[in-house]
């Protein structure tokens, strides 16, 4: 019945002239990117049946749960304590501005009930359409609501792979007839919860996937939704985990790190992707990186030019685990102190160094010393004056401008463990200035920092 629904909605795209859309790619489009690079800080939410068990999403299917038993797990899956009003509050709490949850992962279970599956939340004991409840709680609290989709799918009997790592091929499978498949439930998700802020893409790497279907795939979006961003991992152009693109081709609007903190880049937009514990999904007793963690690698993902999109795994009764809120709530106190020297910079002019990185906006460059290996750093001489300058974390900064370099120190006792912040004023335009490595600490030459 589900394939038969899905040919007749590829009927209908090709009859609408919907397949193979003609519109030239527009990737780094500025003005579509701006609220999206301003916002630097992102919740990720990685949630399903899966969390009954505590394994990791889509990937211990087959592994850590037999398969038959992994997709039975649906049917147990009763979430009675979600709230979209929590999550969505807790996301602004943290200083998150948008958000991005997974819709669809590689085990192929679907957050929203689509006419194109019976393999959704409308077939668990809980029933309810969580995508409509939190994107509906998303813009009432001016939080962007975005969604992750797998381009990969295990269950699905048209994907030709259905486990991991290539193995468990399918009888029959029809690849064309998938991507109708996805194209169907992509339709429903920007229609139906829509405008939405990003579309998350994932799972492009198995060799059903190619760069002639990624491109297909781009140009039906943006069609669909002109002020769609979408990452690049739509495309075959990702290079390993590092997640920028190879080769100088690029599909989507973004590169996607993972697990790891982006390298310094003004000119394509990034945004590393990190877990809070270990695993995606929530896991019982999972290591959770610290507040301080946390705060250093939004503040070098900024420095960078970068986002960072901090992921969070629900408990299978539909709560966020306390330890999880409180480490959110520690970082989004410190962005209600520290936030002007995130939100809306731009990174640079001064590369991640030894020492720290900056930010800048207007008139003003932003440094985040998150350790000092000596009393003073030496920053190289700038094309402009500075007119002021501040200590933001407390306590007196010493800045001393000559024609050849820019002397800092901070006395030992305001120097801050997390991050010491000095605000440099100018007297003209901190963003236009040329970008340019840290001089030296003390006496000793600045090395990259990432």
């Amino acid at each position: 019945m589900i394939r038969i629904v899905v040919q007749a909605f590829i009927t209908i795209l090709m009859t609408a002239g919907c397949f193979g859309a003609s519109n030239e790619l527009k990737n780094g489009d500025a003005s579509r990117l701006a609220w999206w690079r301003d916002a630097r800080f992102g919740m990720f939410i990685h949630w399903g049946p899966v969390s009954l068990k505590g394994t990791e999403i889509g990937w211990s299917r087959g592994k850590e749960v037999p398969t038959s038993e992994y997709d039975q797990l649906y049917r147990g899956f009763n979430p009675t304590q979600f709230d979209a009003h929590k999550w969505v509050a807790l996301a602004k709490s943290a200083g998150m501005k948008y958000l991005v949850i997974t819709s669809k992962h590689h085990d192929g279970f679907s957050l929203w009930k689509s006419q194109f599956s019976d393999y959704t939340i409308a077939q668990t004991p809980f029933g309810r359409d969580v995508l409509r409840e939190l994107s509906d709680e998303c813009r009432r609290a001016g939080i962007r609501f975005c969604v992750y989709y797998s381009i990969l799918d295990w269950h699905h009997p048209d994907y030709p792979i259905g486990e991991a790592a290539g193995g468990g091929q399918k009888l029959n499978p029809d690849v064309d007839r998938y991507i109708g498949f996805m194209k169907g439930q992509l339709y429903e998700l920007v229609t139906r919860y829509g405008p939405l802020g990003v579309l998350w893409f994932d799972g492009e790497w198995e060799k059903p996937w190619t760069l002639e279907r990624g491109t297909d795939l781009y140009k039906y979006l943006r069609d669909l939704q002109p002020s769609l961003i979408i990452n690049n991992r739509i495309g075959k152009t990702r290079d390993g985990m590092q997640g920028m693109d190879k080769n100088g081709v690029a599909i989507g609007d973004y590169g996607t790190p993972e697990q790891m903190l982006g390298k310094f880049n003004r000119d394509t937009p990034w945004e590393s992707c990190i877990t809070l514990g270990d695993q995606w999904s929530w896991k019982p007793g999972d290591r959770l990186k610290s507040s301080k963690e946390c705060i250093q690698d939004l503040v070098v993902c900024a420095g960078g030019d970068g986002n960072l999109l901090l992921n969070i795994g629900p408990m299978p009764s539909g709560e966020i685990e306390p330890r999880q809120a409180e480490r959110l709530n520690e970082i989004g106190a410190w962005l209600r102190r520290y936030g002007e020297t995130i939100y809306g910079t731009r990174g640079g002019p001064f590369l991640p160094s030894l020492a720290g990185v900056s930010t800048c906006r207007e008139r003003s460059i932003y440094l985040h010393v998150l350790r000092w290996p000596a009393e003073t750093i030496y920053l190289p001489r700038i094309p402009a004056k500075i007119v002021g300058s501040r200590c933001l974390t407390g306590g007196k900064a010493e800045i001393v401008q000559t024609p050849d370099s820019i002397a800092i120190s901070v006395p030992p006792n305001h120097r801050q463990d997390i991050d010491t912040i000095i605000k440099l004023e100018l007297d003209q335009q901190a963003d236009g200035l040329p970008v340019m490595p840290w001089t030296r600490i003390g006496s000793a030459p600045v090395c990259s920092h990432r």
